[in-house]
């Protein structure tokens, strides 16, 4: 959506930009949501999943034409819900505003291309921003210490929440969306990538073995076929990383096991039978791993679901990486 909102303001057009900035009760949107529209009435994005987006749209048109920006609140009764695609009953406030830096929105772009973590800050009286990185704020907006202090917390904890304004302006955090690299292109693979696409994790597979990374076992997966330790030079964890190990093959399981336990990864999984989580151990701690080190690997990988096709194990690591990422997103 960001991406579609720059290349517009490159090409010339007007641009409103609305963000859900509290809910209560049913949303079919979370706080931080964002619906964009042009000059030309083409849009993108969304703050409801369709029952007010007509009437934001409207707002945003007379914004664009010159309006000043606009605090929107919307609320559903119960016996109301169900015509506008709620479950039940609910209320969400819609902040829509001019974008009126393109500088500072393609900055904003290239942060989350890179997988940098940044807040946009929002002024909700003049529609100013700034962005705050770890070390720099940017933008036409006045921001206040507390309000600068909190936007860094939640930079540092790596939270993708948004946070209640404050001082009149709304901090939105981007963090890096969290990722899979899968080593070993194997069956359970096959069925590992495509779920974790749906839980909506990047994912790569990543094998040297080319006769198993190939395009048509994995379509629409990104494929490397690098041996594990020059991949990860290549593309270093970050914290919103997980990594599965496959193969059972130590020469290409273990370096990416390796390259994990030296970061910061929030998920390491390695597959094998217990016997053969023994041995990695004592190969880890051989080569200088401490047990608490060894103690972030959750092996044998995933939830005890007790399935044993591919399908079902796939099933039980995903479901391991969603519980160990959102408690993470939760302390």
């Amino acid at each position: 959506m960001l991406e579609q909102t720059r290349q517009w303001l490159e090409q010339g057009h007007d641009v409103a930009l609305a963000t859900v900035i509290s809910t209560w009760g049913s949303s079919p949107r979370p706080v931080g949501s964002q619906f964009a529209i042009n000059d030309q009435g083409a849009f993108v994005g969304s703050v409801s999943g369709g029952c007010v987006e007509g009437a934001v749209a409207d707002c945003a048109k007379r914004i664009i034409a010159g309006a000043d920006p606009s605090m929107m609140h919307f609320s559903v009764s119960d016996d109301q819900a169900l015509d506008v695609g709620l479950t039940c009953g609910g209320s969400l406030q819609v902040f829509v505003a001019m974008v009126t830096d393109a500088s500072l929105l393609s900055e904003l772009c290239d942060h989350i291309s890179n997988r940098e973590s940044v807040c946009l800050l929002t002024n909700l009286e003049s529609g100013y921003v700034a962005l705050v990185t770890d070390d720099q704020v940017t933008g036409a907006l006045d921001v206040s210490s507390q309000t600068l202090g909190a936007a860094r917390s939640m930079l540092e904890a790596g939270h993708s929440a948004v946070l209640s304004p404050t001082d009149d302006v709304f901090v939105h955090a981007f963090v890096p969306a969290p990722r899979l690299i899968i080593v070993g292109a194997a069956h359970i693979a096959q069925a590992l990538a495509p779920m974790a696409q749906m839980a909506e994790f990047d994912v790569c597979v990543v094998d040297p073995r080319t006769a198993f990374a190939t395009p048509e076992r994995f379509p629409s997966i990104s494929i490397s076929t690098l041996w594990p330790g020059a991949y990860f030079e290549q593309t270093p964890f970050d914290s919103s990383t997980a990594l599965v190990a496959l193969v059972h093959d130590a020469k290409i399981d273990d370096p990416a096991i390796e390259a994990a336990l030296r970061s910061n990864a929030f998920y390491v999984g390695a597959l094998g039978s217990r016997k053969t989580h023994e041995k990695r151990t004592a190969r880890l701690l051989d080569k200088g791993f401490s047990e608490q080190d060894v103690a972030r690997i959750h092996g044998p990988v995933g939830l005890n679901l007790g399935g044993r096709k591919s399908s079902e194990i796939a099933v039980s690591i995903v479901a391991q990486i969603v519980e160990v990422w959102n408690a993470r997103a939760t302390t």
